[in-house]
C-alpha cells in the first residue's frame, strides 16, 4: 500500500467536526487510517495523553502503537493510550476502584478459577454443566444483566438454575477481592453510572477515542464507551457490519444500529478499496455476502489485478483433504519457491485440526497451531501463576490453595478444610486467617505451623516482588518451593524436563516483559489474567498456519485452504464437539452470522484461495454423508470444481514428485 491515503481514507483522517463511524472493508487499511487520525489530532494541537485508541486483542494494540511510534515522535511518558478495552478496564478500576469497594491490589480470575469457584457453588462435579453455567453468566454480564433480573431472563430450567447461582457467585469474588474478566468492563460502567465525578474526571481526561472492531462490541461495552465519551462525543468507530463474527460471546450489530439513533449526527465514512485480495477472491467474498441484509452497503474492490480462479475441490473424505492439502501446499511452495509461512489452512472448529497435522507432520511440513490451547493454560504454567496472583492479592483464595498445595508444603486437604471453615465464619480470607489468634482454636500446633510458614515466606517474598528484578523474584520463589524437584517426583524424567522448560520459558518471559516495560513483579502479577486472555502472539516460525477462523480474524496470508466447507460445519450445525451455538437455534441471525465467519476466511487470502469439502466426513467411530455448504454456491462456485480443478493426493504427490524430478541434475 503506497503511502497516500485515497480520498475515502483522507476524510476518515481529518473529520473532527463530531461523531464518526468508519465501516472498513476487508484489507481496506483501518489501522493505518486510525493511526493517521491520531497523528492528524496531535498535529492539530490536541494533548496526546487525551487520545485513546481502544482494541480488542493486546496484539492488535501492539501493531497500532508500533505504526504510531513511526509516524509520530514522543517522549515515552507522553504517548496516546493505545490499549485493549480491558485493559483499560483494569486501569480504571485500579485508580477509582475503591469507589466500589475494590482494593487496588485485587484478583482477576482466569477462566478455570470462575470453573471451580461455580463448581463448589452449585456441586457440579460435570465440567460441561459448569460451563455452561458459567457461559450463560458471561452473557448476562456482557448484556447487562445483573442477578437481580437474571431470573426473568432465563429462558430454560438450565438457565434457571444459573440465575440461582449467579448471585452467590457475584457475592463470592466481593469477598475474595477479585473480579472476573466480563467485570473489567461492567464494573468500570458501573462506577461511570454511580459516580459522576470519576465520570467526569474520565471524561476530560480521554478526549477523543478511537475504537477498533466497533462490530465486536457488546452491551456492555457500548455503553462504557457512551459514558466516556460522554456529550462532547469526540469519537471515531471504525468497524465493518460483513465482519462481526462473535454474537455466541455476546457481541452485538445492534451498537452498529444504535450508534445513528444515540448520535443523529453521525458521519458514515465507506472505506471501500481493498489493498489485500485479487479480483477473483474479492468477488467470491462479494457474491457470498450479498445474501446478508446490509447495515451500510458497501462492495469491495481492488486494483490488484485479476487473480488466479478459486478452486472448489470435492474430497471423498477428511483424509483424503488433508493428505490432499499437504501434497498441494508442497507442491504450490515448490513451484514458487515461497515460503511456508505464506500458507493457511483455516478451520470452523479446533476439532479439524488433528487429521491435519498428522497429514502435514507425514510430509515434513513445519506448522503453528492458533486458536488451541494456549500457553497459559498449561498446568505447570497455571501452577506459577497462582503465585504470581497470590503475591498480587492475598485474599485470592483459589490461588493461595493453588499454591499450597503445589507442591504440598505440609498441608493436608483437612487442614484446609478446618481453614476454610474458620475463615468463612469470621468473613476474611484464608491467608488472613491464618494469622488470627482465633485459628489456634480450631488447628493443632502440627497443623498450624506449615501454614504459618508458608504465610510468612509469602510476606517476605512479597516484599522482594515490589522492588527486585521480576525473573530472579520468581526463581527465587520456584527454588524456594522445590518445583523442579516435585515435577522430577510425580511424573516421568522426559514429561518433567518437558514441564520444567516450559517453566523456565515463562520465567524468561516475565524476565523480559519487567525489563522492557519497567515493571516489578508485582506490577506483572497485577495484569498477569489479562496478558494470559489477550496475549495472540505465535512464534514468529516459518511455518504453515493451522486456525480457526474465528482466530484468524486480522490476519491475511498469500495463501489459504479453507478446510471442511459442509453443510452441518460451515455452516455449522452445533451437533459437533462444543464450538459455537446452532447455526438454525436463532433462524436466519445464526446462519447470517455463519456467512459472515466464511466472509471473514475468504477475505483472509491475498492471491490464490482453496475451498474444500468431503462428500463424507469420520464421525466418532461412524462415516457421515455430507453435503457441500450452501456458501459455496452462494459465492457462485461450483461445489464440483469442474473437471480441471479436482486434483486427487495421488496425483498432487506424482506432480510434485515431477518437480522435483526437473532439479535433478541430469
Amino acid at each position: 500500500m503506497s503511502d497516500t491515503l485515497n480520498p475515502a481514507q483522507q476524510e476518515a483522517v481529518t473529520y473532527l467536526d463530531g461523531p464518526c463511524l468508519v465501516i472498513a472493508g476487508a484489507g481496506s487499511g483501518k489501522t493505518r487510517v486510525i493511526t493517521r487520525k491520531i497523528a492528524h489530532l496531535i498535529a492539530g494541537g490536541v494533548n496526546p495523553r487525551a487520545i485513546a485508541a481502544i482494541t480488542f486483542t493486546n496484539k492488535a494494540a501492539q501493531e497500532m502503537a508500533e505504526r504510531l511510534k513511526h509516524q509520530v515522535k514522543l517522549p515515552e511518558g507522553n504517548r496516546p493510550v493505545v490499549c485493549t478495552f480491558h485493559s483499560l478496564g483494569v486501569q480504571m478500576l485500579r485508580e477509582d476502584g475503591a469507589a466500589l469497594g475494590l482494593k487496588k491490589s485485587f484478583s482477576i480470575l482466569d477462566s478455570d478459577d470462575v470453573a471451580s469457584i461455580l463448581a463448589q457453588l452449585t456441586g457440579a462435579t460435570d465440567r460441561k454443566t459448569v460451563r455452561a453455567t458459567q457461559g450463560v453468566i458471561s452473557l448476562w454480564k456482557n448484556a447487562g444483566i445483573d442477578p437481580d433480573h437474571a431470573g426473568a431472563a432465563a429462558r430454560d430450567n438450565d438457565e434457571h438454575a444459573a440465575a440461582r447461582v449467579y448471585r452467590d457467585y457475584c457475592a463470592t469474588l466481593t469477598g475474595y477481592q477479585a473480579v472476573d474478566f466480563d467485570d473489567l468492563i461492567g464494573l468500570p460502567l458501573a462506577m461511570l453510572r454511580a459516580h459522576p465525578e470519576v465520570a467526569d474526571r474520565w471524561q476530560n481526561r480521554l478526549r477523543y477515542l478511537l475504537v477498533d472492531e466497533y462490530q465486536d462490541t457488546n452491551a456492555t461495552q457500548y455503553e462504557l464507551l457512551k459514558r466516556l465519551a460522554g456529550p462532547r462525543a469526540a469519537f471515531t468507530a471504525v468497524g465493518d457490519d460483513d465482519q462481526s463474527i462473535y454474537g455466541w460471546r455476546g457481541a452485538t450489530l445492534e451498537n452498529l444500529k444504535r450508534l445513528s439513533t444515540d448520535y443523529p449526527k453521525l458521519r458514515v465514512i465507506k472505506l471501500e478499496q481493498n489493498y489485500r485480495s485479487s479480483r477473483n477472491i474479492l468477488a467470491a467474498a462479494n457474491h457470498l455476502i450479498a445474501h446478508n441484509p446490509k447495515l451500510h452497503d458497501k462492495r469491495l474492490w481492488s486494483e490488484l489485478g485479476v487473480g488466479d480462479p478459486v478452486r472448489v475441490v470435492a474430497m471423498d473424505d477428511d483424509e483424503v483433504e488433508a493428505e490432499s492439502i499437504a501434497m498441494r501446499l508442497q507442491a504450490h511452495r515448490f513451484e514458487r519457491r515461497g515460503k511456508f509461512s505464506d500458507y493457511a489452512v483455516l478451520y470452523r472448529g479446533n476439532h479439524q485440526a488433528r487429521i491435519i497435522e498428522q497429514a502435514l507432520r507425514k510430509e515434513r511440513i513445519p506448522y503453528v497451531l492458533s486458536g488451541g490451547q494456549s500457553w497459559f493454560e498449561r498446568a505447570e504454567i497455571r501452577d506459577v501463576i497462582a503465585w504470581l496472583r497470590l503475591l498480587a492479592n492475598d485474599d485470592d483464595d483459589p490461588a493461595f490453595i493453588r499454591a499450597i498445595t503445589t507442591p504440598r508444603r505440609g498441608v493436608g486437604p483437612q487442614t484446609l478444610q478446618a481453614l476454610g471453615t474458620y475463615a468463612g465464619e469470621r468473613q476474611v480470607s484464608l491467608f488472613a486467617a491464618l494469622f488470627e489468634t482465633g485459628v489456634e482454636s480450631r488447628l493443632a500446633a502440627r497443623q498450624l505451623e506449615p501454614l504459618r510458614e508458608f504465610g510468612e515466606f509469602v510476606n517476605r517474598i512479597g516484599w522482594r516482588a515490589k522492588k527486585d528484578p521480576p525473573g530472579e523474584v520468581l526463581e527465587e520463589i520456584l527454588r524456594a518451593v522445590g518445583y523442579h524437584e516435585y515435577l522430577l517426583s510425580t511424573m516421568e524424567e522426559k514429561q518433567a524436563s518437558q514441564r520444567w522448560q516450559s517453566v523456565t520459558d515463562f520465567v524468561a518471559w516475565i524476565a523480559k516483559r519487567g525489563e522492557e516495560d519497567n515493571k516489578t513483579l508485582l506490577d506483572l502479577a497485577q495484569t498477569i489474567a489479562l496478558l494470559s486472555r489477550l496475549d495472540g502472539n505465535e512464534a514468529d516460525h516459518d511455518a504453515v498456519r493451522l486456525t480457526t477462523v474465528h482466530a484468524a480474524k486480522g490476519l491475511e496470508f498469500a495463501h489459504v485452504f479453507v478446510v471442511g466447507c459442509e453443510e452441518g460445519l460451515m455452516p455449522h450445525s452445533g451437533d459437533q464437539k462444543g464450538e459455537a451455538p446452532e447455526a438454525e437455534e436463532d433462524g436466519p441471525q445464526r446462519v447470517e452470522e455463519e456467512r459472515r465467519l466464511m466472509y471473514v476466511a475468504v477475505t483472509r487470502a491475498q492471491r490464490t484461495l482453496t475451498i474444500s469439502w468431503c462428500r463424507q466426513r469420520k464421525r466418532a467411530k461412524n462415516v457421515v454423508s455430507r453435503l457441500p455448504s450452501r456458501f459455496i454456491a452462494e459465492m457462485k462456485l461450483d461445489a464440483e470444481g469442474g473437471a480441471a480443478a479436482v486434483v486427487s493426493a495421488d496425483s498432487a504427490k506424482q506432480r510434485l514428485a515431477a518437480l522435483k524430478g526437473l532439479l535433478k541434475p541430469g
